[in-house]
């Protein structure tokens, strides 16, 4: 009898507690679904790491805007309040400062100073809920990049909201509602991932076949680095061709030549972009969608699964045929692709500027920026959380170019996109604070105009085709049956400058380059399919290349005729039923027809 009287104790206890747990309430607030963003920007290029898009406070050092959003509150009451964030450049705190304030009350912590670079839940204290609706805004204190992932409120006293990144996504799912299935998003013939020139190409080149095309991007505007977030005027030539009828969707994408980093957003045509693709009928687009997801079966992609950046909500889209213009190789490598990385070695390729041994360089990212000359004199502050500069070496530029660039094996373009970012900010932030304190004479008058917060990327998956363009294929200028694309730019492939490295080693942030010329050549189509997963197209920078070749094919020009070729072969293969490789086998000749023609 005392045994059973034990074990009734103890149920009623497991009892309690469960039903207390279950009356606990958990409020999650995402900022990046703010009704008003203000002067905050989304940032999603650190999604493959922390899963989650956030918002930014980019006020190039003038506080921005405070964002703000109503929250639905299930009961009143007090709360505690979590806030995730993390203080990017810590010294030993860092500039991203910024304040959170619920209903008319400012929570006390001050966020984004912590000396703790990694994303992380920070205690706001409690508030009092006296409305079911209540204002929560993100106020920022210093306009240096402030951040907030996401905001809990809950009225459970001793909980602490998981920070592992799994946890951390299950928990933000359930509290958000957000079902394990996606919405239709539709099915389509062809599905193009990444909307920078290379994807968009593609996306219109089918679509003007007659296809059905899903043209998918993970940010508000088109273009990728020759958009106004990115700023990186187009090259490559189009008038060189073997086949002078291809480039002509290039030529309706092309903008001028703004030059790099134009203070100018519209030099660089966003608007005309969107124009062009919304007035294709054949045509869906989705924009702010990142996809994350790829669906199987054996080797071929029946869905990707891309996620709203704001709102958090899934997608599916099925399709028969895929291409993969991310640039980072994403659908590719989510769908199991053989792909490379870095550098080959000698051995391997056989290419005289090919490294000794293999690794992990990859060409950098870039940050560009530019300021303007005003009637009157500014201010900026001193900066001792970023990179320091002295008489002995400084930057004296009004404005950057592409030799602004961050990488070269010390990051990880994919992973650590964001580090590699924040830290191209405190390059451009240090040296600009530099040259307003200690070359007034030039520089006072002169204000930041622009700073780009979105990484523009060079080099990062190569995924691997039935051909693998070589140095050799184009210095030697082999004419393949099936060569399409004509490339013209030199072999350009960027090492740290060297007196940059002399100051900072390991952390370089200049580039230098040397012009490897090269005669006009033309890239297989066999460069433009994956090898192992049978109905995925390429086009950009992540063909299939070695490096030294990437080093030449890389430019928006050509990677742009890329896009209009697997938009043609898109089309011969649904008319055919048959695959990419298949167009290459037994209908090569119908697909260089439409090339020609």
């Amino acid at each position: 009898m005392k045994q059973l009287k034990t074990l009734l104790s103890c149920l009623c206890l497991l009892l309690f507690a469960a039903t207390g747990a279950s009356a606990q309430q958990h409020v999650f607030v995402e900022t990046e679904s703010f009704k008003d963003r203000g002067g905050w920007v989304i940032d999603q290029q650190s999604f493959p790491v922390i899963h989650s898009s956030y918002l930014m406070a980019h006020g190039m050092g003038r506080p921005v805007k405070d964002a703000s959003t109503t929250v639905t509150f299930p009961k009143k009451g007090k709360y505690r309040v979590w806030v995730r964030t993390k203080d990017w450049a810590p010294f030993p705190k860092g500039p991203g400062r910024f304040t959170v304030t619920v209903g008319e009350q400012a929570l006390t912590p001050v966020f984004g100073e912590s000396g703790n670079d990694q994303w992380k839940w920070y205690d706001g204290g409690e508030t009092t809920i006296n409305s079911e609706e209540v204002k929560v805004a993100l106020h920022d204190l210093t306009g240096f990049n402030g951040r907030c992932d996401a905001i809990l409120f809950t009225d459970a006293a001793k909980f602490t909201p998981p920070n592992n990144v799994e946890a951390l996504t299950a928990f933000r799912n359930k509290l958000l509602k957000l079902t394990d299935t996606p919405k239709d998003a539709g099915n389509y013939d062809l599905v193009v991932v990444g909307g920078g020139i290379a994807g968009t190409c593609a996306a219109i080149s089918g679509a003007r076949l007659g296809l059905k095309v899903a043209l998918i991007q993970d940010r508000p505007v088109l273009g990728g680095n020759n958009s106004s977030e990115v700023r990186v005027h187009l090259m490559g030539d189009i008038d060189k061709n073997v086949y002078p009828k291809l480039g002509r969707i290039v030529r309706e994408m092309d903008n001028g030549d703004p030059g790099n980093g134009n203070p100018d957003a519209n030099e660089y045509g966003d608007a005309r972009k969107i124009q062009i693709v919304k007035a294709e009928k054949n045509l869906a687009l989705h924009l702010n969608t990142h996809v994350y997801k790829v669906e199987k079966s054996g080797d071929k992609i029946t869905a990707v699964i891309g996620r709203d950046i704001a709102t958090g909500q899934d997608y599916r889209f099925t399709g028969t045929y895929f291409s993969d213009c991310t640039g980072d190789g994403t659908v590719g490598y989510l769908a199991g692709a053989d792909y490379r990385f870095g550098r080959e070695s000698k051995a391997q390729t056989g290419e005289s500027l090919a490294a000794e041994k293999p690794d992990s360089f990859t060409l950098g990212t870039s940050n560009l920026w530019a300021s303007l000359p005003k009637d009157t004199e500014s201010t900026f502050p001193e900066t001792p959380w970023a990179l320091q500069f002295s008489k002995e070496y400084h930057i004296d530029e009004p404005k950057s170019d592409w030799e602004w660039e961050t990488g070269f094996g010390n990051f990880n373009t994919i992973y650590q996109a964001e580090q590699l970012r924040d830290h191209n900010l405190r390059a451009i932030y240090g040296n600009w604070s530099y040259l307003k304190n200690h070359k007034k004479e030039k520089y006072a008058k002169h204000q930041l105009a622009w700073v780009a917060y979105i990484g523009g990327k060079r080099e990062s998956r190569r995924i691997i085709g039935d051909h693998v363009l070589t140095q050799m294929d184009i210095q030697d200028g082999k004419q393949y049956p099936d060569g399409c694309v004509t490339a013209t730019w030199t072999i350009d492939l960027h090492f740290p400058n060297e007196k940059n490295s002399q100051y900072f080693q390991g952390q370089e942030f200049f580039a230098s380059t040397k012009h490897i010329r090269v005669a006009p050549y033309t890239i297989p189509y066999r460069c433009l399919y994956s090898r192992n997963i049978s109905n995925l197209f390429m086009a950009g920078r992540n063909i299939s290349t070695t490096h030294v070749a990437f080093g030449s094919t890389r430019v928006m020009r050509t990677c742009g005729m890329m896009g209009e070729v697997v938009g043609y072969a898109a089309h011969v293969a649904k008319k055919n039923n048959t695959s990419p490789k298949g167009v290459y086998e037994k209908h090569l000749a119908e697909l260089m027809g439409i090339i020609k023609d």
